[in-house]
């Protein structure tokens, strides 16, 4: 069930720069360390939605549902444009604060958890990818998905931190360039709205 090739599959999926890396490396750069492990947590968090869906067969049902399916995209259309309007402004991931407050922590977790859940994609891809590695045996289907799910979900964690941390350790050089500062907040908010965009045009 847990093959090397299962984990090698999943580590380049967990690699491959996607929103969530995005957000973790912006988060990183503007609040520090624990920010950054925080939106790492919170983008690791929002994955149980979707891989409950694949366990349970309810990403079928977006997959038939054109209604359904398109009112979660729209939804995570209108949150990535409003993180990339957030971002521009110096209020979101980009803002730049020595000391993070728990409540901010938690704030970002949950934006974190959102990006994931409004992601209708997220679910369809656990449906396609984690039968591929199942035993063949009906009756241990589900908790073979289960187990494989919670692998994956660690492995994202894990290297969504290393992210993080990779970004606020550049984080001092980046604070004592204003200009650099406000492209990268630029770079950002392009790359959410393009995400966003992207997301639009999606089929089921």
């Amino acid at each position: 069930m847990i093959s090397v090739e299962f984990l090698l599959t999943a580590l380049a999926v967990v690699l491959i720069p996607g929103t969530g890396v995005i957000y973790t490396l912006a988060t990183g750069i503007g609040l520090g360390s624990r920010a950054a492990i925080a939106a790492a947590f919170g983008c690791t968090f929002g994955i149980v939605p979707a891989m409950s869906a694949a366990i349970l067969g309810l990403a079928a049902l977006l997959h038939t549902s054109a209604v359904a399916f398109q009112l979660v995209k729209f939804a995570g259309v209108a949150f990535l444009l409003y993180m990339a309007w957030q971002t521009l402004r110096e209020a979101g991931t980009m803002s730049v604060n020595q000391k993070v407050k728990s409540r901010t922590l938690g704030k970002i977790a949950l934006r974190g958890m959102l990006i994931n859940v409004l992601n209708p994609k997220l679910s369809l891809f656990f449906l396609a990818f984690l039968p591929q590695f199942l035993s063949g045996n009906p009756e241990s289907a589900a908790f073979e998905m289960l187990v494989l799910g919670i692998v994956f979900m660690v492995m994202t964690f894990v290297v969504f931190v290393l992210y993080g941390l990779f970004a606020a350790t550049a984080r001092d050089r980046v604070l004592s360039s204003p200009r650099v500062l406000k492209w990268m907040r630029r770079g950002f908010a392009a790359t959410f709205a393009g995400l966003g965009l992207k997301l639009a045009f999606e089929q089921a």
